[in-house]
């Protein structure tokens, strides 16, 4: 059984925390609208960014961007524990996600060591501002890794625009034969252009997003049949699957854990 906990902490730019012992999970592909900042405690994880294969260890920082698929999955026999950081986009802007992509796996002792403190002190009520403190620090940090000598190409428009629709209808959803007629182009070309993009299909993606939206109503409080209404899950059942698929836990159990 998955040992987790979660929090969302009152400190602008850290949308949760994510601490949690896995053994035999694996996240298939999915995406976050936050920047994924991550460190392995015991264990090492596999995982594809973007199509292409990564290894999170325990010396090094791994940061995940915002919008681009990825996978994880243990490459020990015995798991890994790892310590997560959602961060907003204010925190780190998204003219950085090329040079991430490129480049998710930081080694840097001193990044390691102010993630690790930042963790320590978010588990200490009333040290918000020394957490603001710390994540500035990191935030300028990560920049100084993250200069890219040019931005990355954008997405292909059709797609983007896709992305845009599918965000602005997360919970009541949207047909693929009505996104077709609104942005004047073939179901199938408009699939096959959002997968190539952004390395998932589109049905994917708004799991993906209603789970994000899912996390955040659990963390504050509200029972899992009632978030799964509010996100646009069928029903208890349905949420209960996809989150366990994406989060590694069930609903309850995250929720226990916060």
């Amino acid at each position: 059984m998955p040992a987790v906990r979660a929090w969302a902490p009152r400190v602008p730019g850290i949308v949760e925390v994510f601490h949690a012992w896995f053994t035999d999970h694996a996240y298939p592909e999915h995406t976050h609208d936050t920047w994924t900042l991550l460190v392995v405690d015991e264990g090492a994880i596999r995982y594809d960014l973007d199509r292409h294969e990564h290894g999170a260890l325990r010396p090094g920082v791994t940061l995940l961007p915002p919008h681009v698929s990825h996978t994880g999955r243990s490459a020990t026999p015995h798991g890994f524990r790892k310590r997560v950081l959602y961060l907003d986009t204010e925190v780190l802007d998204t003219a950085l996600i090329g040079a991430a992509v490129d480049a998710p796996a930081l080694v840097d002792p001193l990044l390691r060591t102010r993630v690790h403190q930042l963790h320590r002190v978010l588990e200490s009520p009333g040290a918000a501002l020394e957490a603001e403190s710390r994540l500035a620090l990191i935030g300028d940090r990560i920049r100084r890794h993250l200069r890219a000598p040019a931005p990355p190409p954008p997405p292909d428009r059709l797609a983007a625009d896709l992305r845009d629709l599918l965000d602005a209808h997360v919970v009541p959803g949207i047909a693929l034969r009505e996104a077709a007629e609104r942005l004047h182009a073939h179901p199938a070309h408009l699939v096959r252009s959002f997968t190539k993009a952004f390395g998932l299909p589109p049905h994917r993606y708004l799991i993906g997003r209603r789970v994000e939206a899912a996390r955040r109503r659990l963390l504050d409080g509200e029972p899992p049949a009632q978030v799964a209404a509010h996100v646009g899950f069928h029903d208890q059942a349905h949420l209960h699957r996809h989150f366990t698929k994406l989060v590694g836990t069930t609903p309850g159990r995250y929720a226990r854990g916060a």
